[in-house]
């Protein structure tokens, strides 16, 4: 029997056995078939001068042109380098954070404290990210609660957001308020799953707590983080458009316009479709380069990767 006729046989007798979970699957693939791969094929609009009188198949193709005149643009260095910094201050600063909280959590003995402590930090993920942002412009007014404190030690009330300075250390803390509570959860779930019995040993032999966490808790969430690193660094220039959109303005765009906020003012306020375009689908190159390198890289080195 041929290779190609057994695997055929295989295949339709794995989906006789389970049938209900391929069609289970079959939503989630059909999302992800409308909602991700079908829109791929408007990336042509990057390559031609679209206009939408003409379609994506009739307008004029212009190559690369849109590509070059990002790269020679004067944006070009101000919003790959403001991307650049935002992503990697995350990476530093948020990214070690629900790591950080789930552990303090699982050292925590007290039922009832650690439940407390859990709800508090998960309620600011479900606040709405207009009301969060709301928020934050509120508590950075010169007369909001945050310049309200300061004066009290001798500082001068300021607009925190229109401070090109500090607009990327206001985005990195509310990003770890709003998410370390909600991010924990998946470290948390790697805690519960270490052997008990290697605590006890531990213990016996007269291990310190933090040389439990050093020599067990970490190497047994490791494969998780180094998972969650993997997605991160795929989505590493992503930064999120709709926060920077709500907080930033122009006086900031200095140290606050990123590749996603640049793509969204060209392509829905000023109507430079293809433009735009050009600049997403570069963006979304250098992601796939990123990912791809980060899950090899993991799986050299810590054995651990999505493929």
């Amino acid at each position: 029997m041929s290779q190609p006729s057994t695997v055929k046989n295989r295949f339709a007798r794995d989906f006789l056995l389970n049938k209900y979970l391929y069609l289970m699957m079959l939503p989630v693939l059909a999302y992800y078939v409308v909602f991700h791969y079908a829109p791929m094929y408007g990336a042509l609009i990057a390559f031609k001068n679209y206009s939408p009188m003409k379609g994506i198949l009739g307008s004029d193709w212009v190559g690369l042109k849109h590509f070059e005149e990002f790269f020679r643009s004067y944006y070009f260095v101000r919003i790959l380098k403001n991307t650049l910094l935002i992503s990697l201050y995350s990476l530093l600063f948020e990214f070690p954070a629900p790591i950080l909280l789930a552990l303090l959590i699982n050292e925590v003995r007290h039922r009832m404290f650690k439940r407390v402590v859990q709800t508090i930090t998960y309620m600011p993920y479900f606040i709405s990210l207009v009301v969060i942002c709301g928020i934050i412009t509120d508590f950075t007014n010169a007369d909001g609660l945050i310049n309200r404190l300061l004066t009290w030690i001798g500082y001068d009330g300021q607009a925190m957001l229109q401070k090109p300075g500090l607009f990327r250390p206001i985005y990195i803390s509310s990003e770890i308020w709003q998410r370390i509570g909600w991010e924990s959860i998946i470290y948390i779930a790697a805690l519960m799953s270490i052997d008990q019995e290697q605590y006890e040993a531990a213990r016996m032999d007269g291990a310190s707590r933090f040389k439990q966490i050093v020599y067990i808790t970490l190497p047994g969430i490791m494969p998780t983080i180094a998972i969650m690193l993997i997605l991160r660094m795929g989505n590493l220039l992503n930064v999120g458009f709709e926060k920077i959109i709500l907080l930033y303005n122009p006086v900031t765009y200095e140290t606050a316009d990123v590749i996603s906020s640049f793509v969204y003012r060209k392509g829905l306020l000023e109507f430079g479709w293809s433009y735009s375009s050009a600049v997403g689908l570069f963006n979304s190159c250098i992601n796939l380069i990123l990912l791809v390198t980060a899950n090899a890289v993991s799986r050299r080195v810590s054995k651990s990767s999505l493929w």
